[in-house]
């Protein structure tokens, strides 16, 4: 069988390194599967995922020379996509208290920015940014020499 882009091949797993896995096609070519292509989840550790010896279904992403990039990813079922929200007049949506169960993501996003109103939020950062603005001035207030009058 031909290797060509976009055609789906059964290989194996001939080596795993921290940034992919090298895959045998057999006909004596080897391809990489990128960190970033092993699965539809964030991969902190591509042993989780794959070992040596493993059979695998790759996808060919590309062919430059002898060079073959490969993934894992596209040869899986695709994940859930969220459900789309309405958005109320004030920009927040309707279900954003939704249990940490259904989704943890998103409850914790929601959980850091309720926190505080965006008032609070505001009024923080003008105090914050008014105190880093006189410690500047106070600082390059003594680097001009003189009292502070202007030089002419």
């Amino acid at each position: 069988m031909a290797i060509e882009i976009g055609s789906i091949i059964e290989g194996t797993v001939t080596g795993v390194k921290p940034f992919g896995a090298f895959v045998d096609l057999g006909e004596g070519k080897t391809g990489l599967v990128h960190v970033s292509e092993v699965a539809n989840e964030y991969v902190e550790d591509i042993h989780a995922f794959v070992k040596e010896q493993d059979s695998v279904k790759v996808k060919v992403l590309s062919i430059d020379g002898n060079k073959i990039a490969l993934s894992i990813k596209q040869t899986l079922p695709k994940p859930q996509a969220p459900r789309h929200r309405e958005a109320s007049a004030s920009g927040f949506h309707r279900d954003d208290r939704r249990s940490e169960k259904a989704a943890p993501y998103h409850s914790t996003i929601n959980r850091r920015s309720s926190d505080k109103s965006f008032e609070d939020k505001m009024k923080s950062f003008l105090r914050d940014s008014e105190q880093r603005l006189a410690d500047y001035r106070r600082n390059t207030e003594g680097k001009r020499g003189g009292r502070g009058g202007r030089r002419g």
